[in-house]
Parts: C-alpha cells; structure tokens; sequence
C-alpha cells in the first residue's frame, strides 16, 4: 500500500508565506517610492502652471510644458525601464537627422539611468521629459529659428497646437511608441528621408577615412594617361558616379569615355563648366572635405524642417542655389526650367507669396537701388546710356522730362522707365506676387545666360527661361489663352495686365544640396554664404 507523506507540503508553506511578504513589502515599497515621486514632482513643477499666459511649446516655455505633461497625469511617473532605454535609442537617432543628441541631455540621462533615490527619479523625470519635448519640437519645426538670420523671413511653420501635441505626446508615452512619435515629428517629404540617407552614406564614407585628394597638375582631359587619374576614379566612385573597382583590380591610369561622362555630370550638378577637363575649379569642388559636405546635408535637413511642406495643389518652387525654378501638382513636377538669380552682393531673397496676375508686354521702371548704383553712375559718365537703353525721365507728377532738364548729380524725386519692347529690362511677360522686396518672375532679353554654369547676374528678380510656358500653365485657360493666343497679345506691344482665376502659391528657397532620383548627392557652391551662420546656430547648445 502507497504511503502519502504531508511533509514536503509543510516545508513549501512557510517559504511561500515567506516569498508573498516579500512581494508586498517590495510592492509596499514601490508605491511609497511613487508615492514620494509623485508628491516631489508635483512640488518643483505645479509652480510653473500658475504663470499667467496661455502654454506654449517653445524652447523658452518648456518648462511650464513639462508642468503639464505630468499634471495630467495627475503627476505620475512616466518613464519605466523599458520607455526610458526607448528615449535614449530616440536620442541617439537624432544625429541622423544632422542635429546633436548631447542637445538633448542624452549625457544626463546615461547617469541619471540607475535611480535609486525618488530625489533622483524625480531629477531624471524631468530632464527625460524636457529632453522627449525638446528633441520632438526640434524635429517637427527646427532647431534654429529662422528669423534670427533673415528678418524677412515669412514662411509659417508647421502648425502646432499645444494640448493636441502634449496629448499626443502623452499617448505615444501611455502606449510605448516613443520612437514611432519621433517618426511621426519628422518632416514627411521625400527630399527629407532622402538628405537622411545621404547623411548617413558621408558619415559610413568619413568613418573610413574620407574620400583621396587630387594633387594640383596639369589639366586633366579624356585621352590622357596621368596616374591621379585612379585617385579621381575613387573619388567618383564614392560619390557614386562610377561602379567601385573589382577587388584586386589595378585601377586604369587612362581618362577614358567612361570617365568622362562621370566628371561631366559631376561638373554639371555643381554648376562648373561640364566640359571634361578636371582644372582648378573643378579640382577645388572635388577636394572638398566629406566633413564639410555633411555639414551642407546638416544646414539643408533644417532647412527643410522650418517648412510646412504640404505640397498641395499648385505650386511654383524657386530654387536659388540650384538656379531652378518648378512648377508643382500636389508634390508632382509637371515642368521646370532654368533661371537667373540675384549676384552675390544683390541676392534674391527667401520668402513665400501668392502669384496673382501677369504683366504682358511690361514697361520697367527703374527701382531705386538699380537707379543709385547701376544708371546715375552710367548716366553721369555718358548721357548716350539713356538713348541706347530707351530711358525716359519723369517727375513726381508723371510728367516726362528732358534729359538736359535733369541735374543727374542730383536728380531728386525723378523716375526712370524703359518702354516695352522685347529687348527691355522685363522681356514680354512679367509674373507678379506681392513683396516687400518688389521682386517678381519675368522674361530676358540675355537668354544667352541661361547656358552660364553660373547664373547669378541679376539684381535680384528671377529671370525664367521659357517663362512663356509657365505663364500659360498658370494661366490655365486653353481657349482663352493657348501658347498661340498668348504670343498674339504680346505681339500687339500694349501693356496689359491678366488676372489668374486662382492664386497660386509661390516658395522662393535656397537649397545647397539635391538628392538626385538615382540617389547622387549633388552639392551647389554656396552663393549666398548661408550655410556657415546656419551651422554655426544648428551647433549652439539650446
């Protein structure tokens, strides 16, 4: 007969009454520590909630954000183990949006990691809240506000209601999504995931030591045997315009077609001559340092994150440093050209308006820092400059005046206008939208610039080659005014002015670099010298 024992039972007892008190004391002390954490946060932060005026999310108001955030959760604890290891990886994530994690107190938060005190965790719940709420903010509008360097700067940012985004914040936390909000926060236009992937492509390309150097010499050409001629196949092949050399392969000395036609696109999408031949400029543009290309990506990742970019209907997007200008349907280039923007010393500014109506057949009057600098000057040394460029003088009043009448030393309230005429300053068509900088789109009569591999020779205003076709897309009426039926009222050498039947939004931008479709990184020299104080504020600690 089977003998049943108690005994096993009797020692098992005590050690789980053993283990269950255990587990409530731990328990007990648990909610003590959140108990005290929770009394301390609501102590150093409910201050800031009796400050007068509405909330803001902003760099200089965070605080009083983080107040909230944990008032409403009835100022709760929010970051366990398992979120706050999610918001380090978050962090870290940042440098491939060209911004800086240590920005973001990444350092603290690594120290502040093992709290073991409810005065630590209160400190690491704070800075983990303010760096979650300052990393996203940066994200979603920039770092760096833009209005700091251009004053005139009009573009809205991305529109951002308070309670909605600390709502939303406070969900992503309440479900474990910390990083899908920093997805979320991110610009969603393709030119910004593809300036991501190329960050990361030059940081993989300086982590291996960088691209070679082409020493000085002779002018390299296609048919040439020069041994920097591997050296410039590696450089092409790391920007990706040449297929890398099979291992154990000795690179060919010879400037072959194959060659050629990568230095040309080369040359091309940096605006050089694309002739072939690798001179001192295009050498200058070749040896420039990978680490000086990131910071570009970096200052033109910002960029992109100071606009809406809800690309919406129509829209007519002039790119200054890449000397283009394109017209858009809900994101799709249905048409693009080339143009000529401001010099160096005149640039074309950056701002947004709405395009309302064309000027056909327009006369030019001369605005007034064209007037001081460029025409007083000519007109003084040669009175001939007015005939040969039919300037007529008038006064306050409308009334034309002589030229002998004028003193040009000082000419007073006078106005200088060109008549029409498709040889004048404006060509036949100007496309007009309101700015305080009277800037506008129109035609030239120096088409022969449009070929220049650098095109910035006005005084400001954009010049579009093939500005005809973009005023009958604008214009939008194939029975009233076809390509044919437009050309016949300029023919008439009448000034008329032609409303649009909508307003069509119109970006001037500034973009140094450009994500080609294939993936190529071309970079545009800098002719406004807008990169440098950009990343040197992109780098300033917040």
């Amino acid at each position: 007969m089977m003998k049943v024992t108690t005994e096993p039972v009797t020692f098992i007892a005590p050690l789980c009454h053993r283990v269950l008190i255990a587990l409530l004391l731990l328990c007990l002390s648990a909610l003590a520590t959140a108990t005290t954490v929770s009394s301390g946060l609501q102590a150093r932060l409910a201050p800031e909630l009796d400050r007068p005026g509405p909330i803001a999310l902003s760099s200089a108001s965070l605080q009083r954000a983080v107040a909230t955030f944990y008032a409403g959760r009835e100022w709760a604890p929010a970051w366990d183990a398992q979120r706050y290891q999610a918001l380090q990886r978050a962090l870290e994530g940042m440098e491939g949006d060209g911004l800086t994690p240590a920005d973001y107190a990444l350092g603290q938060l690594r120290q502040l990691s093992p709290a073991a005190t409810p005065e630590r965790i209160v400190e690491r719940e704070i800075v983990a809240t303010r760096a979650f709420l300052l990393a996203l903010l940066h994200l979603y509008r920039g770092k760096v506000d833009p209005a700091q360097l251009d004053a005139h700067w009009n573009f809205p940012s991305r529109s951002l209601e308070p309670a909605e985004a600390l709502r939303l914040v406070e969900t992503a936390v309440a479900e474990n999504r910390v990083e899908d909000i920093f997805d979320r926060a991110r610009p969603a236009w393709v030119y910004y995931d593809r300036l991501r992937i190329a960050l990361a492509q030059l940081r993989r390309i300086a982590a291996a030591g960088g691209w070679p150097e082409l020493p000085a010499g002779p002018t390299l050409k296609p048919g040439m045997t020069d041994t920097r001629v591997p050296l410039l196949r590696r450089r092409l092949e790391l920007a990706g315009l040449l297929l890398a050399a099979q291992a154990g392969e000795t690179p060919s000395e010879s400037y072959d077609e194959v060659l050629l036609q990568a230095v040309q696109r080369f040359q091309r999408e940096a605006n050089l001559d694309a002739d072939g031949s690798v001179g001192p400029a295009t050498r200058a543009a070749l040896n420039i340092p990978v680490d000086a290309r990131i910071g570009q990506l970096r200052a033109n990742l910002e960029r992109v994150r100071w606009f809406k970019n809800e690309l919406q209907g129509e829209t007519v997007i002039v790119d200054l440093a890449g000397y283009r200008i394109l017209y858009l349907r809900d994101g799709e280039v249905k048409w693009n050209s080339r143009v000529q923007v401001g010099r160096e010393y005149r640039p074309s500014p950056v701002f947004q308006s709405t395009i309302t109506y064309l000027t056909l057949s327009p006369a030019w009057v001369v605005p007034p820092t064209i007037l001081n600098e460029d025409v007083l000057p000519a007109v003084r040394r040669n009175r001939g400059y007015l005939a040969r460029h039919r300037l007529h003088a008038y006064n306050a009043a409308g009334q034309k005046l002589s030229p002998r009448a004028v003193n040009w030393w000082r000419p007073g309230n006078i106005r200088l206008r060109q008549e029409p005429g498709p040889d004048g300053a404006l060509g036949e068509i100007v496309i007009r939208f309101d700015n305080p900088f009277s800037v506008y789109l129109h035609d030239t009569p120096h088409k022969e610039l449009f070929a220049a591999s650098k095109r910035a020779t006005s005084s400001g205003c954009i010049r579009v080659e093939n500005v005809h076709e973009l005023a009958v897309m604008l214009l939008d009426d194939p029975v009233n005014w076809s390509r044919d039926a437009l050309q016949a009222a300029i023919g008439t050498r009448e000034t008329r002015k032609v409303e649009l039947s909508r307003g069509v939004p119109i970006l001037l931008g500034y973009w140094t670099a450009q994500i080609d479709p294939d993936g190529y990184i071309a970079f545009r020299p800098d002719i406004y010298h807008r990169d440098e104080p950009l990343l040197a504020a992109l780098d300033a600690r917040p």
